[in-house]
């Protein structure tokens, strides 16, 4: 089985090559700009069509949250006109999309984690433009499993886990968010995931398509997310800091994340028999993996 994932550079699409070289049945090929440019709609299909997918996996998105609220016109042209060709494509083909998403969608006003039942109410443009994004897929191709998932980290590009190490380096306290919750999901963990349910995507009934919740189990706050980080990485002989925590208003920004990002992931571990590994095991698995590498350069 061949899985084509848009957004090469991204941390869903590394985690994905990576992981399926570890599968035998299971290959994983990233595709990405100049062959396949969200903002160039001819170049969609012919880069699908070559790389002959079994599967895509739409990862390819604009993800700049705060600078979507002075560009959302080209927030929308990637998030939801790109999103919807590459589902539209995938239907020519006749294979799944795979669509991933985002907790952006709420308004994070809820007290409890997010079903997949909750209706949406992004409260910024880029929450609006994935939500918008959604609604494309789901129209543009039948088979469509919208993954919606959050707090996303990895050894791969720029993320909280990796600021949070660099960061430490050189300063002995840092200021973090504490009264914004959600779920630190590995890349790696997304990637297992989607691997373990490939083969159930591809040849599943109509009524496995649909919305799902992916995010690591168990939640903290972005503060709380900061000190196992550093508390990993101190362990292992690595920076560390002192974390001070503070309120979203001392740390306005152009765009308002939701207080609560949590989403339950049941659904998709009913339906595809797979359960992430609770956050902490996984942060450390990662710490672990960049402690090793800085240490071998």
């Amino acid at each position: 089985m061949r899985l084509v994932v848009t957004g090469q550079e991204g941390q869903v699409a590394k985690s994905l090559v990576e992981r399926a070289s570890h599968h035998r049945d299971i290959e994983a090929v990233a595709i990405g700009r100049p062959v396949l440019d969200l903002q160039k709609p001819e170049t969609v299909l012919p880069a699908l069509a070559s790389a002959k997918p079994d599967i895509v996996i739409s990862a390819a998105a604009y993800t700049a949250v705060d600078r979507a609220e002075a560009e959302p016109g080209l927030a929308y042209a990637i998030n939801e006109a790109g999103a919807g060709q590459v589902a539209a494509a995938a239907a020519e083909l006749g294979v799944p999309i795979v669509h991933l998403s985002t907790d952006y969608v709420f308004d994070g006003q809820c007290d409890h984690p997010y079903l997949e039942t909750h209706l949406p109410d992004p409260t910024g443009a880029y929450g609006a433009s994935k939500l918008a994004g959604e609604m494309a897929v789901a129209q543009a191709n039948p088979c469509h499993f919208i993954i919606r998932t959050a707090w996303v980290y990895s050894p791969f590009g720029n993320n909280f886990l990796k600021t949070m190490l660099r960061l430490a380096s050189d300063r002995s306290e840092i200021a973090v968010v504490s009264d914004q919750w959600g779920n630190p999901t590995s890349a790696l963990d997304i990637a297992d995931a989607l691997l373990n349910a490939a083969p159930q995507m591809k040849n599943g009934s109509s009524e496995a398509c649909g919305i799902y919740h992916l995010a690591g189990r168990g939640d903290t706050s972005w503060s709380g997310f900061a000190r196992h980080i550093f508390s990993a990485s101190s362990a292992l002989g690595g920076p560390s800091a002192h974390v001070r925590d503070i309120a979203s208003a001392d740390y306005p920004t152009a765009a308002t994340r939701p207080l609560n990002s949590r989403l339950s992931s049941a659904k998709f571990a009913q339906t595809f028999g797979w359960t992430a590994p609770d956050w902490r095991h996984s942060t450390d698995l990662v710490v672990r993996r960049l402690l090793k590498d800085s240490n071998q350069c």
